[in-house]
Order: structure tokens, then sequence, then C-alpha cells
């Protein structure tokens, strides 16, 4: 490891909580805001959002989904229309009565969730099934009013997306269901290197006011589970309460079947969370707001010498050849910084690829490059330098992945019996698939006790026959527990 000059970090090795907020705040991602519970999302964490927007409206594309947006002001008697729905969010709700130095007639919601005021605007678009499907997206921020909040993790107000549709069939509207988990799947996969847990909710644990709630789970360095997004089923509970309802083929009158799914900033809670180490952040390349991060070292001292001009010529040589490539590039030239302070600098931020350049790169016609995730080091000749960054990217980001799984794997039980769940879940945490038999008198003695509650029970796994972890009564169900952000 070089010499540099340190820029002072908490480490990860010695407390993750703290070094998390200290890393986040000291990468220039986001920073605590003037009012409790409020976080500033700066332009260098602001562009990965960007990067997963513009994947995400690339999966919503291909299904036709638009986006939109609606007003976050939303009247009470609309909240109070879908009675479930307001029960579950009335603890968080931040509410508006005064405005224009009046009291107001009616108080109004400040936006905790959409489904109110899309669908008072479904029922003036809907008439036939002519209509249907009708699939609108927003990009938002709504607010839930929170009491502990931790930078990205929980906060009062948050940027997400939510997609709200509406069907002439409740097949259509589970095909949707499903489709939205598995772009989820994809953009904690296949972009931040996270694997993730798919499967349904407990009916204690469901969206309020839906049928049925499937999610992504992904655990946590520190053995904790994060919810990462949502595909609700709202059958048609929402329709008959907004009375949404269409002539249908038969020409009677019927009510939509509908569907919600959201993923928050919170996702990248998660992602920032899982890759790093006591150095700083380590960004997957395919999420990163810049992959390859080039810093210019020797004869930069004089810009009137030659040596100066060929370093600077040769540097926009080689930034012409990745931007061209679609690779996101940044030169980092400034004056004033030592080179050892940009090194650890751009380590902090986790770029997954540094670049250095001096006078023996620019006569090779070569470069420097060093992986950020293990910190190899290697030359790479510029005739073959696409090929090589982009190898060496995907290269990282399959390495971030493979190590996610390993500890996913590692940090996965099975308890057999209750004193088993309750030894796992205060000496190691992570997932514990365990049979429940369904009674949720079990699950809230199980939260109580351990502080552990059910995650999710896998689409996918099969039926076992068992008794309860908790009660011992027969159970044929595998869920997943674990204690949550």
């Amino acid at each position: 490891m070089e010499d540099r000059e340190k820029k002072e970090l908490k480490k990860r090795s010695v407390d993750l909580s703290e070094w998390y907020t200290d890393v986040l705040q000291k990468a220039e991602i986001a920073d605590y805001g003037p009012v409790r519970g409020t976080m500033v999302f700066r332009p260098y964490g602001y562009a990965i959002w960007e990067i997963v927007q513009n994947a995400f409206n690339e999966f919503m594309k291909e299904a036709d989904v638009k986006n939109a947006y609606f007003p976050m002001f939303i009247p009470m008697s609309l909240i109070n229309r879908e009675k479930e729905h307001v029960e579950g969010f009335s603890p968080e709700l931040a509410v508006v009565t005064k405005a224009g130095g009046e009291d107001l007639a009616e108080p109004i919601v400040v936006r905790p969730t959409s489904e109110t005021i899309m669908y008072e605007m479904y029922k003036k678009w809907v008439s036939s099934w002519r209509d249907l499907p009708l699939k609108i997206n927003q990009w938002n921020s709504v607010v839930r009013w929170e009491k502990r909040t931790h930078l990205f993790l929980r906060t009062s107000e948050f940027l997400w997306q939510e997609g709200h549709t509406a069907h002439e069939t409740e097949g259509e509207a589970t095909d949707m269901v499903f489709l939205a988990l598995e772009w989820y799947r994809r953009i904690y996969e296949d972009y931040f290197a996270l694997p993730a847990l798919l499967g349904v909710k407990s009916d204690s644990e469901k969206f309020a006011g839906a049928k049925t709630t499937y999610t992504i789970e992904a655990l946590m360095p520190d053995g904790k589970a994060l919810q990462a997004a949502t595909s609700h089923n709202l059958g048609q509970n929402f329709s008959k309460a907004f009375e949404i309802t269409f002539q249908n083929r038969e020409s009677t009158t019927d009510f939509v079947w509908q569907t919600s799914w959201g993923m928050s900033w919170r996702a990248l809670g998660g992602l920032f969370l899982t890759h790093g180490d006591d150095h700083g952040l380590i960004l997957p390349p395919r999420v990163a707001t810049y992959q390859v991060v080039i810093i210019p070292v020797g004869g930069t001292d004089d810009p009137s010498t030659s040596l100066r001009a060929s370093l600077d010529g040769y540097v926009e040589e080689v930034v012409r050849e990745l931007s061209g490539s679609g690779i996101r590039v940044y030169v980092d030239n400034r004056d004033g910084q030592t080179v050892g302070r940009k090194f650890n600098e751009w380590e902090v931020k986790g770029v997954p690829l540094r670049v250095e350049i001096g006078p023996r790169e620019v006569s090779d016609k070569s470069l420097t490059v060093v992986r950020r995730d293990d910190g190899e080091k290697l030359s790479v000749k510029l005739e073959s330098l696409i090929d090589e960054v982009n190898s060496l990217l995907d290269g990282i980001q399959d390495s971030l992945y493979q190590k996610a799984s390993k500890f996913l794997s590692d940090h996965t039980y099975e308890a057999k019996n209750y004193d088993e769940f309750r030894g796992i879940m205060s000496e190691k945490r992570g997932f514990i698939r365990a049979l429940w038999c369904g009674n949720p008198e079990c699950e809230i003695k199980i939260k109580e006790e351990t502080k552990a509650s059910t995650r999710l029970r896998r689409i996918d796994e099969n039926v076992n026959e068992g008794e309860c972890v908790y009660c011992k009564k027969p159970a044929s169900q595998v869920w997943y527990f674990a204690q949550a952000y």
C-alpha cells in the first residue's frame, strides 16, 4: 500500500454503524438536513440514484408502464376512504392544518404513499375494459414521520418509485405483481451485486390494505435483514373503496384489479452497507457514479512545460477512448491536492478502478490501473485499454456478488426448535429458516422475545411437514426470520 495522506475514517471492522454514517458523509454521498429526520442527497450519491432510475425506466418501458406525477397534498377524506390503509399509516402521517395564514377547512396529509390520490383519478379515467390496463409509475418523495432516523435506511422524507396498475382480471394483476418483483431482483443482483430472497409477507407484515404483499429481502453485514422492495396484490380492496369500476366485455359492471409496487432509496443504504472496508466504500461498477478515476502523477507542477502538455494530451486521449465506449470516467486534475490525498479520497468514494498516468505511462503508451476491491495493481497497454477495463469492471462486479452470496449462505441457519432459534439469534443473527404454524400469536411472541420477525416465505420453497418452532403445533411452511432495520 502506497504512502498516502489519510482522510480519517471510522473503522468498518470496529463498528459498522459508525462507519456507515461516517463514510456516507466523507464520500459526499449524503448529509443530514436541518430538520430532524431529513437527509440531503449530494450530487455524487444522487448520480447513483439516476443510474437506478435509468435502468428501472427501461424495465418499465418494456411493459408499457408510463411515468407521471401526482400531487403531494392529499385531502384527509381520501386517506380515510380505505380503513385498513389509514390505520396502517396513521402514526406516521404529517398533517397540514394551516396554510396561507388561515386554518384549513379540511386537514391535508403530506403524501405517505399515493394510492389514495392516484385512485381518485383512476376512478375518473377508467370506464370500460378498453381503458385497461392502466399502468402508471411515479418517481417522487414521501413523508412518514420517523422518531429514529438513519441515513437512507430510515428517514422522515425519502425518495422512491411507486408503480400503480389497474387491470381487467386478477390474473393480469398477479402477473404484474411478479413482473415488478423480478425487476427489483435484477436491480439488486445485477446492479447492486446483492443476492436477494424473494417471497411473500405474513399478514401482519403485509402492506396496509393489500391482499398479499411480496418482498425482496437482503442480509446486511451485521446480520440484520433489509426489506429492499415490495410488490403488492391489492385485489379489489381499493377499487371498491374508491369505486373504480368498468364495463367489462360482458357489458356488466366490475371493479378493477390493482397492484402497487415500490423501491426507495433505502435500497441504496443496503448497497452502501454491504460493499465497503476500513478504507471506504466499494461501489459495484454497474452503479458507480464514476467507474474509472484518472489521476495524473508527476510532471504536473509547471503547466508551461512540454512534459505537462504531453501528459495532458495523453490523458485526453485515454478519456476519449473510455467515454467513447460508454465507461463513466472522471479526471482528478485539481491543483492544491497531493496525489496521496487524491488516492485516499477516491478510495473513500469507492470508485472501482483508479488509473494513474505519469511520464512513464505517456512514454510507454500504457496506464497503471488499481482495483478498489482487492488493491491489485497492473499495467495496461493503451491499445488494449477498453477490453482490459471492461474485463476488470466485470470481474469486480462478479467478485462483489460472490462475496455477498457467500455471506448470505454462511449466515442462513436452520432451527428445529425454539432453543436453537434463540441461541442463533442472540449469538450470530442472520436469517433463520424455521417452520411456523401461521398463528399470529406465535409470531408476536417470537418478536417480543428475540426481536426477530417473519421476513418472508420463499415462493419456490417446498412444503415441509413438522411442528411450529414456537408452539410445536403442526406446521407445513418454512419461514425466514431475522431482526430487521
